[in-house]
C-alpha cells in the first residue's frame, strides 16, 4: 500500500493511494461500477450504504447514503466524467451541504486498474477541488477514511 497525501501552495489537497489486489482487473472494475458490489466495500469500517446507486456511463449519476455506526448519514452525490472498462473510472462527488443545500465538499476522483498477471494495480487519485473549512474534519479522516474503503474493496475482491 502506498499513499501520498499533496497539499499545494493553492490549498488543492490531493491524494494517491496506490493497491495490489490478488483479482482480476475486470472484477475489480465491477466492484466500482455494479450497485451492489459499490455498497458492499465503500466507506470507512463499519459504515454501510443503504442506498448505492451508480449509473455506470458518461453523465451517469451516483448516490450514496453512506451511514456510520451512530447512524449519522453522509449522502454523497456523483457524476461520472469518464469510464474505459476495465480500465479507467473518473468521477465528480459532492457532500456535506450547506444549510440551502449547497455542497460544502466537491472531490474529482480518477481510478487506473492496470493487469499484472493474475493481480491488478488500482491507483486512485482524489483531488480537492473545494472544501469549505466546516468539514475540516473530513479532510483530516480521508486519507484514513480512504485506505479502509480500499482494505473492504480487497477483502470483498480477493474472497471471490
Amino acid at each position: 500500500m502506498v499513499t501520498n497525501l499533496v497539499i499545494h501552495e493553492s490549498s488543492k489537497i490531493e491524494l494517491v493511494l496506490t493497491r495490489i489486489y490478488h483479482a482480476p482487473r475486470a472484477l475489480l472494475f465491477k466492484a466500482w461500477t455494479d450497485s451492489r458490489l459499490l455498497s458492499k466495500w465503500w466507506g470507512p469500517k463499519d459504515f454501510t450504504n443503504p442506498i448505492c446507486i451508480i449509473d455506470p456511463y458518461r453523465g451517469g449519476l451516483l448516490f450514496i447514503n453512506m451511514t456510520a455506526p451512530d447512524g449519522t448519514q453522509y449522502p454523497t452525490n456523483g457524476v461520472i466524467h469518464e469510464i474505459s472498462p476495465p480500465d479507467r473510472l473518473v468521477f465528480a462527488t459532492t457532500g456535506f451541504e450547506d444549510e440551502i443545500g449547497r455542497p460544502l465538499l466537491q472531490v474529482l476522483n480518477t481510478v487506473s486498474f492496470a493487469g499484472l498477471k493474475r493481480k491488478t494495480k488500482l491507483t486512485l487519485h482524489v483531488v480537492v477541488v473545494k472544501a469549505g473549512p466546516e468539514i475540516k474534519f473530513a479532510l483530516d479522516g480521508m486519507d484514513e477514511g480512504w485506505n479502509q474503503s480500499l482494505d473492504r474493496l480487497g477483502n470483498q475482491v480477493e474472497s471471490k
